[in-house]
């Protein structure tokens, strides 16, 4: 691959090849496939062919065409869908998408290894770094090996290789680990078009007597059900608090073969009747849940974005999540549009302090919204598509790329640009990150 020159402008990536071990409609498919297949959806809209190779699950067929007209192969199962990818790519059994213009190949932990079997151009989509997640998945064994593969063998395979990831934190990761900061391209989650509420959050005077919500207050969990997730802090967080709200319950909206020690921790807490393990809901479940909920709550170990945060955003939900969980630092904005915690304690401490003062909640929860106007599937894969396009050229994304499809919620996390739709409370104009830590301060 040539650097960053624009020798070689012109050809388009048309034919996108994808390779991911799950896809959406996998039992324990979540935020990073939810980012495949959106992407893919508008990459499609673009007029691009998108075929996703992942493993094969009962939920769904072995061949399909979803709705968005994103192709979905599924083959093998959770490691044999590694082998099998390979050599469908090697030997052409990729049905009518045939030779791929680019391959994205998905580092879950560890990638597909494409760059050893196949010369095609290809993207490395790599989330988050998973150096803390090894030893809570896997025995001590297996935990050192995914991690020497994931930081010392993948950083050399892939070393002439694009990547893309989904927030800064993640970029310095990636650097720490060797990897070329020239190389990699940060492109955002969105949120879905609509999503985003119209109607601002209902500001509360400061200091106005606490009135507890009818029924009492709803924390909110979205997200798989695995160890890393550690959603029992979020039912330790309710017991901590249930005293002082009466009333307040905790609806956890997920599924993952973690469920039945979930619901022992539950059962041994004694939150039988205040914690709903209410497993898979539907689309308007969720946007139900993610209106009326007071805050949402994330308490995973690590995340490369955090895409249930923008989704509450998008509703002017607050969130509480840990400062040290990797992106979950960018899309909360701390003290902005929700709060970050130290530790297990300090996380049901933030949680409390936003349900004793509805006038911050209020503030953080209409910031969050404000902000994720700026969050859009159609402009990341635009972006997407333009580093896609630049790697099928043989060479590196430049700033003439990337000017062309701009980023602006990295420039909101950046704190570098204004916010474009300007709302006025009280008289006072709020736009950008300046506006909103002023919104919040009233």
């Amino acid at each position: 691959m040539t650097g960053r020159t624009g020798q070689g402008r012109g050809r388009r990536a048309e034919r996108v090849l994808i390779l991911n071990w799950r896809d959406e409609a996998h039992p324990e498919g979540g935020g990073s496939e939810v980012y495949i297949e959106r992407i893919g959806e508008h990459l499609v809209r673009e007029g691009r062919e998108v075929t996703i190779v992942c493993s094969h699950h009962s939920d769904a067929a072995r061949e399909e065409v979803l709705p968005s007209g994103v192709r979905v192969l599924r083959r093998g199962r959770r490691f044999s869908v590694y082998p099998y990818a390979l050599a469908a790519l090697t030997l052409g059994r990729l049905g009518r998408l045939g030779r791929p213009d680019v391959v994205v190949d998905v580092q879950n932990g560890v990638p597909f290894w494409v760059p050893l079997v196949s010369r095609r151009p290809v993207v490395v989509l790599c989330h988050h770094v998973h150096r803390e997640q090894w030893s809570v998945v896997f025995g001590p064994a297996v935990a050192r090996l995914g991690w020497w593969l994931e930081s010392v063998v993948a950083p050399r395979v892939y070393r002439r290789k694009s990547y893309v990831t989904v927030s800064q934190v993640s970029r310095r990761e990636l650097e720490e680990l060797g990897v070329d900061g020239g190389r990699i391209t940060v492109v955002h989650n969105g949120v879905d078009d609509g999503e985003v509420d119209d109607t601002p959050v209902a500001p509360v005077v400061a200091g106005a007597p606490v009135v507890e919500p009818e029924g009492g207050h709803t924390l909110l969990v979205l997200g798989r059900l695995v160890p890393h997730k550690r959603v029992e802090i979020a039912v330790d967080t309710l017991l901590a608090l249930r005293e002082r709200h009466p009333g307040l319950r905790l609806v956890v909206a997920g599924h993952g073969y973690w469920h039945d020690q979930l619901a022992r921790h539950v059962a041994e807490a004694g939150l039988g009747d205040e914690v709903e393990l209410a497993g898979y809901v539907t689309p308007e479940r969720r946007t139900e849940l993610l209106r009326r909920s007071s805050v949402l709550l994330v308490p995973s170990l690590k995340e490369g974005w955090g895409l249930t945060v923008m989704e509450a955003a998008a509703h002017g939900t607050p969130a509480v999540g840990f400062a040290d969980a990797g992106g979950v630092a960018e899309s909360v904005v701390d003290g902005v549009t929700g709060l970050l915690a130290r530790d297990p304690d300090d996380f049901a401490a933030q949680v409390g302090r936003l349900l004793d003062d509805p006038a911050l909640r209020a503030r953080l929860g209409e910031a969050a919204r404000l902000r994720s106007h700026h969050f859009h599937w159609s402009a990341a894969a635009q972006r997407f598509g333009r580093v896609l396009d630049a790697v099928a050229q043989g060479r590196l994304p430049d700033e003439d790329d990337l000017r062309r499809s701009p980023d602006a919620s990295e420039q909101v996390v950046s704190g570098q640009s204004v916010v474009g739709r300007v709302r006025r409370r009280g008289g006072s104009a709020l736009s950008g990150p300046t506006g909103l830590r002023r919104l919040v301060r009233r």
